[in-house]
């Protein structure tokens, strides 16, 4: 693990490092962002994957020659090296990228304004005024392993803390995995997955697009970062256009169901379980967590069969029934994460606590979860066949 060094010179350079790194880390999104980067993990396209792009940027392009004359020779290295790791190896590095990091207070405050929603506001000057240096134990396998300085609360920002990972979570059923916003972002990787096989197999003439066009180009090289940098979201939706006259039919339906705002209709599974087996007044805890099972196990069973036949109808070339599965906690708990660095701290009566230990509305907050489906409105038959499913499981309850 990286360490906080203790000669002044050394901690306003990391400082630089972490500001820079803070700065680029997002440089590599690509059009529809993680919707994007979702398919190129599931076919592999690594250039797909913001962090690999990002990464490449700092380490190869006129970024790393600037930040290298600027500040000095290997400078854009450790940039690069603070993007590429999965958990932060210092205090600098939870500044970039944890639970409680710079990218959220920004995107849960700009977020909320773009979108309009009133809900799940965060007080983050508040939050920054009360905020101070820690040093916190880390313990591996029960035993001593020293200790690290990482961000820590004071005890007044601690309803402030509480309230920013609630609002945090509000904002994904509100905004992130609204149903319409998934159900654009279906369709999306649907068309996308279906062009590249068209141009894997050479029929880019099926396409709708020109053998130049940039979608075109990088699927047909996805490991060229040059490809990949012709994209982002302007040029996907200006190829609307000439994708919605495409020869595939899947393609030209898509694109034009993108273009004209008639996404697919939604059918979500999870809440129609959830309301065959209700909540009841006076349910404890423990009534809670059986409920939760029940439906969980449900509504499994109920999705996986769904899938199956999703994956023969697709297979006899029939009308496609596209599945969206979600799982998100509210907070991540240190045995989770395994570092005190990705955590929220508080300082409370003296003693520096995790977030989740002193605060029982955020230990107790259950995960929000999507499990749906979405079909054609003139899919009479697949509607159907999705109604038959939770029907025959809901029987079982």
């Amino acid at each position: 693990m990286a360490v906080i060094e203790s000669d002044p010179a050394n901690r306003t350079h990391q400082s630089l490092v972490a500001l820079a790194a803070a700065l680029v880390h997002d440089l590599g999104h690509g059009m529809f962002s993680h919707a994007f980067e979702d398919i190129g993990k599931r076919i592999n396209l690594p250039m797909a994957i913001h962090e690999n792009v990002s990464d490449a940027l700092v380490r190869e392009s006129e970024i790393s020659e600037v930040l290298n004359r600027e500040l000095g020779r290997g400078f854009s290295e450790e940039v690069a090296d603070v993007i590429r790791n999965k958990n932060p190896g210092n205090l600098f590095d939870s500044v970039v990228s944890s639970q409680f990091d710079a990218d959220r207070l920004d995107y849960m405050q700009r977020d909320r304004l773009m979108t309009g929603v009133q809900g799940s506001g965060v007080d983050a000057t508040w939050i920054l005024a009360n905020l101070e240096v820690g040093t916190v134990r880390i313990n591996a396998d029960e035993e001593e392993a020293g200790e690290v300085k990482t961000l820590v609360l004071g005890p007044k920002a601690f309803h402030a803390a509480e309230h920013y990972v609630l609002s945090l979570f509000q904002l994904y059923p509100n905004v992130y995995l609204h149903k319409t916003t998934r159900g654009a972002e279906k369709i999306f990787s649907s068309l996308i997955l279906k062009l590249y096989g068209l141009v894997q197999d050479g029929r880019n003439d099926l396409s709708g697009l020109p053998d130049n066009h940039p979608i075109i180009l990088f699927l047909s090289n996805p490991n060229a970062i040059e490809n990949a940098l012709l994209l982002d979201d302007a040029l996907f939706w200006g190829s609307l256009h000439f994708l919605s006259n495409s020869k595939d039919k899947l393609v030209a339906e898509y694109a034009s169901r993108l273009e004209g705002r008639r996404l697919l209709k939604c059918i979500d599974v999870r809440r129609q379980i959830e309301g065959q087996i209700p909540v009841r007044r006076g349910m404890t805890p423990e009534d809670r967590q059986e409920r939760e099972a029940k439906i969980t196990i449900k509504v499994k069973t109920i999705m996986k069969e769904i899938t199956a036949r999703s994956i023969e109808r697709e297979r006899n070339k029939e009308r496609q029934i596209l599945i969206d599965e979600y799982r998100r906690s509210p907070y991540k708990k240190f045995q989770d994460s395994q570092t005190p660095l990705n955590q929220i701290l508080i300082r409370h009566a003296g003693v520096i606590e995790d977030m989740a230990h002193l605060s029982s509305v955020v230990s107790g907050a259950e995960s929000f979860e999507v499990n749906r489906a979405y079909v054609s409105e003139d899919d009479t038959e697949g509607r159907t066949m999705i109604a038959s499913i939770i029907q025959n499981s809901v029987g079982e309850v």
